[in-house]
This record gives structure tokens, sequence and C-alpha cells, in this order.
């Protein structure tokens, strides 16, 4: 069974022949780290493990030319939305046309990346904008709605141009919305704001038959899933997140089939040694796994701090969970 397929079986609650495992992403410094550990340079890390090839759609969804003054009033929005004009040429690749065609024929998993979410919507880079986007919520409403709708409205003409050239598998939005003890916007405001906003898009990928539609989310939104899956999402991909507030089990547990699952795995347990590691996969993989829609990865992108052995155990373990060819009580540490 090809990645693709099988990535589409497990999203749809089917029996593939195992699930997807997906990469988390390895920094360069990571790879120095690793190279100082005894990884030679020229080592193919997939060899060590199997991994499913995801791509993404190169597609430029930021304002062009970039903003260096956001709209103070409406009056600004017409400047706002000449920058996000789905129609300009540089927001594809030169070889579009080709690769479009070379997808049609393709066996791995495509995603389309079409929206960064709230902040970086409002142009938060810094403290700075940050504080100037929550004066603005209580100041000028409209204002913050009107920019929201402009953005949702670009993506949903960009998803309209690819969907149609292209069947992808997943379209994904990012949303950097909290820290750790929550989200920086109400259950209330996030619907108001940015759920609304989001509205046309979700139209067109309903219209394209879209069947997973992931939410990137990044530390504690928990308080906004349930309006999130109302919306019109089906899969959540927790980075970074509160492992407490964000615990995959319980969330199962709460939403059932509504909500599939990307990832999960408490990024920081892969610094803390292989019993950690394997108490961490044995606690949480099995059952997941055993209702389906799950797809077991770390919640973020590798550390330096991570040992090079200790990443190696992590990979090979979920391999031979999800194979069935360990049992916890007998599993060696084997890097």
């Amino acid at each position: 069974m090809n990645s693709r397929r099988r990535f589409l079986k497990t999203m749809r609650y089917e029996t593939p022949d195992r699930v997807p495992y997906f990469e988390e992403g390895l920094r360069d410094d990571v790879l120095d780290r690793w190279h100082e550990q005894g990884l030679t340079k020229d080592a193919d890390l997939s060899g060590m493990f199997q991994t499913d090839r995801r791509e993404r759609i190169p597609v430029n969804i930021d304002p062009l030319p970039p903003i260096n003054k956001w709209p103070a009033s409406r009056r600004g929005l017409k400047a706002l939305r000449k920058r996000l004009d789905p129609e300009n040429p540089a927001r594809f690749p030169d070889d579009w046309l080709q690769r479009a065609a070379a997808w049609k024929t393709r066996d791995h998993v495509l995603e389309l990346g079409i929206h960064h979410g709230f902040f970086l919507s409002m142009g938060v880079h810094g403290w700075d904008r940050f504080n100037e986007v929550i004066q603005l919520l209580h100041d000028d409403p409209g204002l913050v709605l009107g920019i929201m709708e402009v953005h949702g409205e670009f993506s949903a003409r960009m998803a309209e141009r690819v969907l149609k050239q292209v069947d992808v598998d997943f379209v994904s939005f990012s949303e950097p919305i909290g820290g750790e003890e929550g989200p920086l916007l109400s259950p209330r405001t996030y619907q108001e704001f940015v759920l609304s906003s989001y509205q046309p898009i979700l139209e067109v990928l309903r219209r394209h038959n879209v069947d997973v539609i992931v939410l990137v989310t990044y530390a504690n939104a928990r308080v906004l899933l349930p309006c999130i899956l109302r919306a019109g999402f089906n899969c959540l991909w927790a980075c970074e997140a509160n492992t407490d507030a964000m615990d995959y089990l319980t969330l199962r547990r709460e939403f059932g089939r509504d909500l599939r699952l990307i990832g999960g795995i408490d990024l920081d347990i892969l610094a803390q040694g292989k019993d950690a590691i394997c108490r961490e996969l044995w606690k949480r993989v099995p059952p997941l796994l055993a209702d389906g829609g799950y797809l077991p990865l770390a919640d973020g992108r590798v550390r330096a701090n991570v040992p090079f052995e200790d990443y190696i155990y992590y990979r090979r373990l979920i391999q031979e969970i999800v194979e069935g060819n360990s049992k916890p009580s007998t599993l060696e540490h084997k890097a």
C-alpha cells in the first residue's frame, strides 16, 4: 500500500496495512549535534526506519509585497486586498503546471497549507504589534474583522485555484493562538473574528470534497476545540502542546471519532532517555491506534538536546508498536 492510500484509509477509519510514519522535521543544528554523536555525514536517516513521504504544495499566501504598515482604518483594507491578490503569478512556482500534472499520479501524501491563523494574519511578529491588535479588538473590532475577512476571501480563492487542478490529501490551517495556560482569545472572540472568516475557505474545501481539514495548533488551545469542530475542522495536529490540557487520550474520549489526531507524543520525553520514551509511547500509542484516525508523532520539531540514539530508538519503537512486534514487558533498548 502506498503512502497516500495509507494516509487516507487511516483518516477515514478504514483498515490500512499500517498507519503512516511522518517525520517531525530535523533542524541543521540537530543534525550537526548528531554528527558529533556518530551519525556519518552521508547517512540516510530514511534507511534506518520507514518514513511516509509528505509534500506541502509550495504556494505563497503572504501579502506581496510584505506589509510594513498595517491598516489603521477600514480605508486601508483596499491596499491590503491588493497585496493579497490570488492572481499574482509570484504565488505559484514557475513550474506549477508541470507539478500539478505530476501530482495526478503521485503515491505520496500532498498537503495544502492555506492559512496562517489569527495573529500572523494580523501582522503580529512581536510584542508591539501584539499589543496593537489586542487594543484594536476593543477599540475597533470592525477593522479586525475586516482584515480577517480579507484574508479569508483571499485564502478561499487560492484554495479554489489549487483544487481545480490538484486533488490534495489534506488542507491545513496554522493557528499559533495561545500559551501554556490557554488561548489568547476566548472561544466567543475566536468564533466571531476567526472562525467566521474561515467559512469561505471551508465552503471551497467542502465543494471540492476535501476529506481531512487539519487545524495545526500550538501550546494549549483546549477550550477552542468544541467551536473548531462545529466550524468544520475534523483533525487536530497539536504542536508544542501543554500535554496535560491537550492530552490526546482525553481528547479522544471526549470528542470520539469526530476528531482525528496527528502527533500527541510529548517532544520533551525524547530528551529524557529510553525508559521515559518507552513509557510515553506505550501509554499513548496503542489505545489511539486501536480507535483509528490517528498518526503517532512527536508534537514538534526535534531539538538538539535529543540524543541521536534515543531518536532512533523512538522511531523504531513506534514502528514496532504499530506492527505488533514488541510488548512493553519484553522490550529491549536497542538503538
